[in-house]
């Protein structure tokens, strides 16, 4: 079955709001949740998930807030924390490993950490038995490909373009998939720009999809009360993991 990995920013627009919606994710299909950590400069991150971001720090987010909540989800959605690296660093990459491991969270995902530097840290999270998540892209050569890959754990990401989140756009993916395939058998998720319309076609040849501003857009309307955010959320989510599954 291919799966649903489902992004939400993490504390918008409250922590208990954010622990409801990841109940009904998990009841809704999605298999894994990617909680974002708000950031002040989300580089990799279009404007719907960048506005999030910026309303959750407004709000007063706090990294405990992040450990409160997840130490609540965890136990019910495969959870991996979504971060820039400047946070990590200042407050201490040990220090958040720790934390993931008392909780059960799969792993981390940060994209502004390259290969080569993520070395360095790989080692940690294979002792706590967390996944430090690769990126794959279409600028990448086959040969740095090769690289990344050769010890993937949980998934690899596939970044669909090059660019920012939700902006949509198509590459041709066929010669970076055959590659990935070729080289590793974890399982192979596509993400950026992935919603309900284009999910069934874009999850062919691969594993799964990731999906972020499909769902951030609907926090960020200020129209519809909590109630009705995580209908709408959880019914995106139930129709993509069907259509990918159809």
């Amino acid at each position: 079955m291919k799966k649903l990995v489902a992004y939400i920013t993490s504390s918008y627009p409250e922590n208990s709001f954010t622990i409801d919606l990841a109940s009904s994710l998990a009841e809704a299909g999605a298999d894994y949740l990617e909680l974002g950590i708000p950031f002040s400069d989300p580089v990799a991150d279009g404007p719907v998930i960048e506005a999030a971001n910026l309303k959750a720090l407004q709000n007063g987010f706090k990294i405990d807030d992040l450990f409160s909540i997840s130490k609540e989800i965890a136990p019910i959605i495969n959870t991996l924390w979504m971060g820039y690296f400047n946070p990590f660093y200042h407050k201490g990459i040990e220090n958040f490993i720790t934390k993931a491991k008392e909780f059960g969270l799969k792993g981390f995902i940060i994209p502004d950490l390259p290969h080569e530097e993520a070395i360095a840290y790989k080692a940690l999270f294979n002792e706590a038995n967390l996944a430090l998540i690769d990126f794959v892209a279409p600028t990448d050569s086959n040969k740095r490909v090769e690289k990344i890959v050769q010890d993937a754990k949980e998934f690899i990401y596939m970044v669909a373009y090059a660019g920012i989140t939700g902006s949509g756009k198509n590459e041709d993916l066929d010669e970076l998939i055959k590659n990935v395939k070729q080289n590793s058998s974890t399982p192979l998720f596509i993400g950026f720009g992935v919603n309900t319309k284009n999910a069934k076609e874009k999850v062919k040849n691969v594993d799964g999809v990731i999906v972020g501003s499909e769902f951030v857009k609907v926090l960020l309307q200020d129209n519809l009360n909590y109630t009705q955010k995580i209908q709408e959320i959880a019914s995106k989510a139930k129709e993509i993991k069907e259509k990918i599954n159809s």
